[in-house]
């Protein structure tokens, strides 16, 4: 509720507020996280937030990055501010690690918003509420225009984003000046923290906010609004790449596999089309943006992979992630491209055998390999298939004792009870699996391959003694699976 003695400054901040509340779904009764520094911004929004929606609907979400002396202060006082105004509030600790030539803005601001995440994710919140504001935003535009960003980066922030990746995000106050918050937070008698990070203009936003801001204003009044319009107009020219992007994308995705996207196709669009379909494919799948730079270099090295017809060796590294080709696709895996074994290309990384003496066991652990074994005991429904699927008398576990290796090169199994043995390589390449996967952990009983992953059990490794009795599936579950 607003009263008759608010100015037009408050009431500006309170329609917004307003405003934001409209735009959610109808029925939409979740809570409200708001994200809660403790600084003027976040202070004001949550404020006009509990006004608006009532302390029962909104969360105060507070993350304590440990980066200045006065952080547990800072925890301190936005709990105290919740409780205050009668809502609940969560916080989250959480280490910032730098990467690479990344910025500690950069890499605070990442670690933030995926605790924020988290959070809302606890809490049940489905949309999560930013204070940026106009200065914010103009701030952003300069930056980017400064970093010769491309059209998405002059997009700067958007109202609302929804990317189906992470919580929606919702910033109810981009149109509003930070004078006029302040007007409403001193009216409101609010009280907030100042950090005091912010006056250091060793980082490139502050320089802007003290220095270069400033100075616009006298010579420019209306930069703020301007640059807001070129945000907007850089976000409308966005949506049409994306929406070419979309477009392209149909008619270059893998029949039988919707994360892969065929070479030639992809290769048939001119440098920009394709770079732009990249882009949008890599943020589709979750990763990380690349530099313009960057991307002309992926590009480079898969139309020259093309022409040399040896895109099998490939790899390009990317954010915690590995560019491959692998027949005429390419697609993402997860890992750098040190970290598989490719033995069929002469890429060797062995590693130390280990010995199991089976007793029953169900799982069995191997942390050098990254995975697990798992010996499911097979059911009474499933027993007269036992011979089809990948599972084995528990006479044949018992009687030697197990062992796992790398390939050597040359392994030989036989997939079915009437068929020949066959090579490991022969297999691998008969069922698309690319030479980087196939640095598996072979399972031998004695001396006799067993069970490889990606092609299943050795029929040729029990006798018809040993099939009675009861029958064990085997799977191989890597750590990224079991996780």
């Amino acid at each position: 509720m607003t009263s008759d003695s608010e100015t037009p400054a408050s009431r500006l901040v309170i329609d917004a507020v307003r405003a934001a509340l409209a735009n959610l779904p109808a029925s939409a009764d979740s809570p409200i996280a708001v994200a809660f520094s403790g600084g003027l911004d976040s202070t004001t929004l949550l404020d006009a937030a509990v006004r608006c929606a009532g302390e029962a609907r909104v969360i105060a979400l507070h993350v304590h990055h440990g980066l200045s002396p006065n952080a547990d202060a800072w925890a301190a006082h936005c709990h105290a501010f919740a409780r205050a105004l009668g809502v609940r509030f969560a916080s989250r600790q959480v280490d910032v690690v730098r990467e690479g030539g990344e910025s500690l803005e950069a890499a605070a601001r990442d670690a933030r918003y995926r605790a924020l995440d988290a959070l809302c994710d606890e809490q049940g919140a489905t949309t999560l509420w930013l204070a940026h504001h106009a200065d914010d935003q103009a701030e952003t535009v300069l930056l980017q225009l400064l970093r010769g960003a491309g059209v998405a980066g002059l997009a700067a922030m958007a109202p609302q984003r929804a990317d189906g990746l992470s919580v929606p995000r919702v910033r109810p106050l981009l149109h509003v000046l930070r004078a006029q918050l302040e007007h409403y937070a001193h009216q409101r008698d609010l009280r907030w923290i100042d950090d005091e990070s912010n006056t250091d203009t060793r980082y490139a936003r502050n320089a802007l906010r003290h220095d270069v801001l400033p100075a616009l204003a006298v010579h420019f009044p209306g930069f703020r609004d301007a640059l807001a319009r070129t945000a907007s107009h850089a976000a409308s020219a966005q949506r049409l790449l994306d929406e070419l992007a979309r477009i392209d994308l149909q008619s270059v995705t893998q029949t039988d596999d919707e994360n892969a996207l065929t070479l030639p196709a992809v290769l048939a669009l001119d440098d920009e089309r394709a770079i732009n379909l990249l882009r949008y494919w890599m943020r589709a799948l979750g990763l990380q943006a690349a530099s313009a730079a960057r991307m002309g270099e992926i590009l480079r090295q898969l139309r020259d992979a093309a022409i040399s017809r040896n895109g099998h060796a490939l790899r390009i590294d990317h954010a915690g992630h590995c560019l491959r080709v692998y027949r005429e696709c390419i697609f993402w895996e997860t890992g750098d491209s040190a970290d598989p074994m490719d033995l069929d290309n002469g890429v060797e990384a062995p590693r130390t055998a280990s010995r199991l003496d089976w007793t029953g066991e169900t799982i069995w652990r191997l942390p050098q390999w990254r995975g697990t074994f798992v010996f499911a005991p097979v059911t009474e429904g499933d027993a007269e298939a036992s011979a089809l699927a990948d599972a084995v008398p528990e006479a044949t576990l018992r009687a030697e004792p197990l062992t796992v290796r790398s390939r050597v090169g040359g392994e030989r199994v036989r997939v079915s009870a009437q068929g020949p043995s066959r090579t490991l390589k022969n297999l691998f390449q008969e069922q698309g699996v690319p030479g980087w996967k196939r640095d598996v952990p072979l399972l031998f009983s004695g001396g006799t391959l067993l069970f490889v992953p990606l092609i299943g059990v050795n029929r040729a490794c029990w006798q018809s003694d040993q099939a009675s009795g009861p029958w064990r599936h085997i799977t191989w579950q890597p750590d990224l699976v079991i996780a």
